[in-house]
């Protein structure tokens, strides 16, 4: 066979479904391989679209996502989305092409040292100069992206390899079980959770990839211990349980950041360094457990005094085995606090009328029009926030953002993914009119692959995050302001259906309607952001956390 069928090949083997991308004359090759596999080529409308969709695949399964794109400027392309993966800890394998290494006849042409741009973005990376070393280096390449922490590989193939006779078969797929951590760990991280006066559980990133919510559920119910999450944690743990305050939106400053004060020990399940923190740990302050698959990552604001590493399931059942809840924990503070967050957050103007709509009541219509396993996608921007904060999350990976490279124009290809993985689930992409428009191309595979997708896009012609920034720091409001096109038109003319809304109340019906119709529906939200001033400005400076 030709290295393309072998390639295939080991992809089928280690059960690759889709592949996203754009291929070129260079790949032409590997086309024609898929063209007889079970694996499906998913056409795409720009690379890094692509590589967000095949992230996405990797978050959502924990297996390998696979993109593909050719040279040049189409393997440029991917490294936002590889960034995007090695930050939030997805698996996914990129595909390159090149010009022959053999005989090249054309020159520089098109030509970058793409292996080498894309050391700094993946987990490895090499091209593949003999077509016999493909069963080697795809097995190698899947072991790596799946192993923790979870990320981008690349393979670059070569045109000329990539059609070359080759004698070799798929390696046997393996996996490796991780272990739990030592008994003494589990010991010693027990003793100072029974000692302390009031113990708070964080809920981060990797416990959303590593199905370890039911060793979390276990852990708080067994001991009643109060918890909170990470933006990239949420829904690991069902926000609706009595013991939940919530998601740190918010560095500082919030209702939640009177508890992380006033806890003398927090117990970090599944942080990782690349997601913005939800507290920063000062000298003196509170005792830190850190429990991952890997160990901590020290520096000036995140430096753990005691770590249980290895396989964090395993190892929440053991410590949950290993506790006797205490009669010295006072948990009346947390409950206090939990109150107030439902009434500042949860319930605080969520049946708003006014009009434009404001943050907290699209957020409410959302929750309530959404099934317990609907899947939300978040672009990156102000609302961002508003629904970290804002909107409960019932399930594991319900909330799919970014708070790692949170990078724009990501939240309409996830949601695309999503729904390819998920067909059964409502999928609704949450998008400002920035973000939006800078992959808003992929409506097209949106409405080509018949998907069922309801597109939100948040208006308010500029770059609302910025302009929230811009006036914290006292500046005049200046240049992030732009122009937008018509969304209901733009929606129409890809195939899809456009919605505007015209009044309070209207989104909620429009969402049940464009579940029920079915197809890619867009509705158009205008947004008042003046809210962002006055919670996070001025409403979170004058709380007080003696309650």
């Amino acid at each position: 066979m030709k290295t393309t069928d072998l390639l295939v090949k080991c992809l089928e083997r280690e059960g690759v479904q889709f592949i996203f991308g754009i291929p070129g004359e260079e790949n032409l090759d590997f086309v024609e391989s898929l063209r007889n596999s079970n694996i499906k080529l998913i056409l795409t409308r720009h690379e890094q679209a692509a590589g967000f969709m095949a992230a996405t695949v990797g978050r959502l399964t924990g297996r390998v996502g696979v993109s593909l794109a050719t040279l040049g400027p189409g393997a440029t392309n991917f490294v936002t989305s590889a960034a995007y993966a090695l930050l939030g800890g997805m698996p996914v394998l990129f595909i390159t092409g090149q010009k022959p290494i053999r005989a090249n006849k054309q020159g520089r042409f098109q030509i970058v040292d793409i292996v080498r741009m894309m050391e700094p973005v993946t987990k490895f990376t090499e091209q593949i100069v003999d077509g016999n070393n493909v069963p080697h280096l795809v097995r190698e390449c899947f072991r790596l992206a799946r192993a923790e922490k979870p990320g981008p590989v690349h393979l670059e193939l070569p045109e000329d390899i990539a059609a070359e006779k080759v004698d070799r078969e798929p390696f046997t797929v393996t996996s490796v079980v991780p272990p739990g951590a030592s008994h003494s760990a589990i010991c010693k991280a027990a003793e100072m959770i029974q000692d302390a006066e009031r113990p708070l559980l964080l809920i981060a990133s990797a416990c959303n990839r590593n199905e370890s919510s039911g060793a979390l559920l276990d852990f708080v119910e067994r001991t009643g211990i109060y918890f909170f999450s990470t933006q990239m944690g949420k829904g690991a743990v069902d926000e609706r349980h009595a013991r939940s305050l919530g998601t740190a939106a918010l560095s500082d400053q919030d209702y939640l950041h009177c508890a992380i004060e006033r806890a003398d020990l927090i117990i970090n399940v599944g942080h990782d360094v690349s997601e913005k923190p939800p507290f920063l740990m000062q000298r003196g302050g509170q005792t830190v457990i850190h429990i991952s698959y890997f160990p901590a990552e020290m520096d000036d604001v995140y430096f753990p005094q005691h770590e249980v590493i290895g396989c964090t399931t395993t190892n929440m059942h053991m410590l949950a085995d290993a506790i006797e809840p205490s009669s010295s924990w006072d948990f009346d503070y947390f409950e206090r606090v939990r109150g107030e967050i439902e009434k500042h957050v949860f319930t605080e103007k969520a049946d708003a009328d006014e009009f434009p709509n404001v943050p907290q009541r699209i957020v409410a219509d959302l929750r309530q029009a959404m099934p317990d396993n609907g899947i939300l996608s978040l672009d990156n921007g102000m609302y961002k926030i508003w629904f970290a904060r804002n909107y409960q999350a019932h399930e594991p990976n319900t909330v799919l953002l970014d708070n790692a490279l949170a990078t724009m124009g990501a939240g309409l290809p996830a949601a695309i993914a999503a729904k390819i993985v998920h067909p059964d689930r409502k999928v609704v992409a949450i998008c400002g009119d920035g973000g939006f428009m800078m992959n808003s191309q992929e409506m097209e595979t949106a409405v080509r692959l018949e998907l069922d997708l309801v597109v939100i896009v948040l208006r308010d012609n500029g770059y609302g995050m910025i302009k929230w920034k811009q006036a914290g720091a006292g500046f005049p409001d200046f240049g992030l302001d732009f122009g937008n096109p018509d969304f209901i038109k733009y929606a129409e003319s890809y195939g899809a259906r456009g919605v505007r809304i015209e009044r309070t109340g209207q989104l909620a019906l429009e969402l049940q309607s464009a579940f029920t119709k079915g197809g890619v529906c867009l509705i158009e939200v205008p947004v008042d952001y003046s809210e962002n001033e006055a919670v996070f400005l001025e409403a979170l400076k004058q709380k007080t956390c003696i309650i």
